[in-house]
């Protein structure tokens, strides 16, 4: 099969859909892979390394035009949506419950467009998520740090403390992938951590892992609104796969904050979990709203390229290598978790929580590809 991998062309995205060593791996199985100019530089891997690996580099349109199979790290933009034909099997990340003309485009190309974010397991793991979910998570302490000096319009103060001075409190809405990597960095940075979800089960888990040194609280509208009262920071780390991110905290509940407060909405690609939220960029990543100071990057992982496409690479390869080695529709049929990732096929909105999204129909993938049924 031929594999393209494009460039990213999202503002200040680094990152690779596919280190060397992953397109070696490729290479060595019989497939062509042909890399776009310049894609890996951002991650420290230059044309020649590609090369070296066995793929062959080439222009934006050679990628486009010629592979079956097209590996990116984010979704689309505008720019691209021409370049989007029905004979193509897109595999990335694509959160398009939060992005309707992105999904009317898919939908109009005819393409199969195969979203990281919903390939699901039979017990619910999302194994693509993953590897971004935990770096997002670490980065958003540090970020929100950062965002809390007074010369970023933050309150001023240190997420530690002193001795003799109390540490910033921290809280973090949801307690999964994302949660528990936020609340790891911030006990490690020693402040004091909150973390607030919806099952016992899971707070259970936490409290075992963080070695007892949170506060876990059950999330409810009124839980929510008191734990914000005197937080410094306020993590948003919830997740429904494939669908919109619930809002948590209105604009409303924003006079309860302290001024200077700062809110990292990690749930910003599926259209955030705070009424104010606004996708930034690492551009000019914040903002501020009534006084509180909004971190909101959509593509937190950029930051930090290289450990990040090592990462994605290490969990997306096996995927790959079954869509190439089989073909997309054997290997759809031969593994539900990667049927799950399908989000628009021929023409057709498959997935239902984005069809409920943008009011779209939605359609049963198995009535879209009849060979996964079989």
């Amino acid at each position: 099969m031929r594999i393209g991998v494009a460039r990213e062309v999202k503002t200040r995205e680094y990152r690779v859909a596919l280190t060397p060593a992953g397109a070696h791996e490729l290479t060595r199985q019989g497939h062509e892979v042909i890399v776009e100019e310049g894609a890996g530089l951002g991650s420290a891997s230059a044309d020649a390394d590609y090369v070296a690996a066995g793929a062959r580099v080439g222009t934006v349109d050679e990628v486009w035009e010629e592979s079956e199979l097209l590996l990116k790290v984010k979704e689309p933009i505008a720019e691209e949506y021409p370049r989007l034909r029905d004979e193509l099997v897109l595999f990335t990340y694509l959160h398009i419950a939060a992005d309707e003309p992105l999904t009317r485009a898919l939908v109009a190309s005819g393409i199969t467009a195969i979203a990281y974010e919903t390939v699901e397991t039979a017990d619910r793991r999302l194994p693509l998520l993953a590897p971004m979910s935990e770096v997002a998570g670490r980065l958003a302490p540090q970020m929100g740090a950062w965002a809390l000096e007074k010369a970023q319009g933050g309150r001023g103060i240190l997420l530690s403390g002193l001795p003799g001075v109390p540490p910033a409190k921290v809280v973090v809405l949801g307690g999964g992938v994302v949660g528990y990597n936020a609340a790891l960095i911030a006990v490690g940075m020693q402040a004091d951590v909150w973390v607030l979800d919806l099952s016992v089960d899971r707070m259970r888990e936490l409290e075992v892992a963080l070695h007892g040194r949170i506060t876990l609280a059950q999330s409810s509208g009124l839980q929510v609104a008191d734990a914000i009262v005197d937080a410094d920071l306020l993590i948003g780390a919830v997740l429904v796969p494939g669908a919109r991110a619930p809002k948590l905290v209105s604009r409303e509940m924003l006079g309860a904050l302290k001024p200077g407060s700062v809110l990292v909405d990690v749930a910003i690609d599926q259209g955030g979990c705070f009424e104010t939220s606004r996708a930034t960029t690492h551009d000019d990543p914040v903002y501020e709203v009534d006084g509180i100071v909004h971190y909101c990057v959509a593509n937190m992982p950029g930051a930090v390229p290289i450990t990040s496409t090592k990462g994605l690479t290490n969990v997306t390869l096996p995927y790959v290598q079954a869509i190439a080695g089989k073909g997309v529709e054997a290997a759809i049929a031969d593994d539900r978790a990667l049927a799950k990732g399908v989000n628009v096929a021929r023409g057709h909105v498959v997935y239902e929580a984005v069809a409920e999204a943008h009011g779209m129909p939605f359609t049963p993938l198995e009535d879209v590809l009849p060979e996964v049924a079989a």
